[in-house]
């Protein structure tokens, strides 16, 4: 089975100071969002709800999926959109005039025919300043993971190239099962679990539910961008086996606040970090966790929340 999916690394050489949040993500999804909006609109409508070519135009496909009017699994008020951004390492404040800024997306579907659109939108956005001081930079150069590694990047386009080189985004995420008798799970970026609208703290997370949302989010963005429902067959029989599994959480909460500009007001967000670890029979759900890695889990997971790694 193989999945239309893409993770790519920008570095940006700063022409000037940048001071970021703690946490980079919201920051750059909202001026990813801006630029993709200024260099997709053809009719200059303030919103996507009454503009005619809202089903052609690929800014909504990308940042602003619609939801389906009806749907045989229940009704969606929003499906998850076809990106992820995976901003700085936490903590990171500063960088300096020269200095380089480097993070990843990741595109999922048809979102990953998009990117010379979406890389050309990151650029505008960066030349048109970051942060509340406006702090301006250009591409230096877009590399793709090749592999499950971070040593498996390769660069497919510089600084002075017309276009980006043509390369094989079209891999097999969901490996065969193997043997294994735990797995552990290191939280990246705050997992922000949610029940009934509110955040699951690190003492009340479950192997269930992280196995249930997971499941779910790789369903839905399979069946809406990449054109195949169902591709996750036995989800109700995975979130069972899960309820079977150990584990042994060393987690705590971790907060962190944004603006936002659609509320005008700062808000915070958290989630749990750290380590968690899985014991008992984890095969059946190892492809699935894998694929994870990539797509992220849990609340915000567009702006990079919920990204792990595993290791045996």
């Amino acid at each position: 089975m193989t999945l239309p999916l893409a993770r790519y690394r920008f570095t940006f050489r700063m022409a000037a100071p940048l001071r970021l949040p703690d946490y980079a993500g919201s920051l750059l999804r909202g001026q990813f969002g801006a630029a993709l909006r200024r260099v997709s609109c053809m009719t200059g409508e303030k919103t996507c709800d009454a503009c005619p070519l809202r089903t052609t135009c690929p800014y909504p496909a990308i940042f602003e999926a619609p939801a389906p009017a009806t749907h045989a699994m229940q009704h969606f008020s929003h499906v998850p959109n076809p990106y992820v951004i995976e901003p700085p390492p936490f903590g990171t404040r500063f960088i300096d005039a020269g200095g380089t800024l480097q993070f990843a997306i990741v595109l999922v579907g048809r979102a990953v025919a998009q990117l010379p659109l979406i890389s050309f939108a990151l650029q505008r956005a960066v030349e048109g300043g970051l942060g509340k001081e406006r702090a301006t930079g250009s591409l230096d150069s877009i590399e793709w993971q090749a592999g499950d590694d971070e040593s498996s990047f390769v660069s497919v386009w510089q600084a002075g190239e017309a276009a980006i080189a043509p390369h094989e985004a079209l891999l097999g995420r969901t490996a065969p099962a193997t043997a294994t008798s735990s797995i552990r799970l290191r939280l990246h970026t705050p997992l922000r679990l949610q029940q009934q609208g509110h955040p699951v703290r690190p003492q009340a997370l479950t192997p269930r539910k992280l196995v249930a949302d997971l499941l779910r989010r790789i369903t839905l963005l399979a069946e809406f961008h990449a054109d195949r429902p169902g591709l996750v067959t036995d989800a109700p029989a995975l979130v069972r086996h899960a309820e079977t599994l150990d584990h042994q959480p060393a987690l705590r909460w971790q907060d962190w606040s944004r603006y936002s500009s659609r509320q005008q007001q700062e808000m915070t967000l958290g989630g749990a970090m750290g380590e968690w670890t899985l014991h008992g029979d984890v095969a059946p759900l190892l492809p699935w966790l894998r694929l994870g890695q990539w797509l992220h889990v849990g609340k915000n997971a567009t702006m990079g929340m919920g990204h792990y790694a595993l290791h045996h």
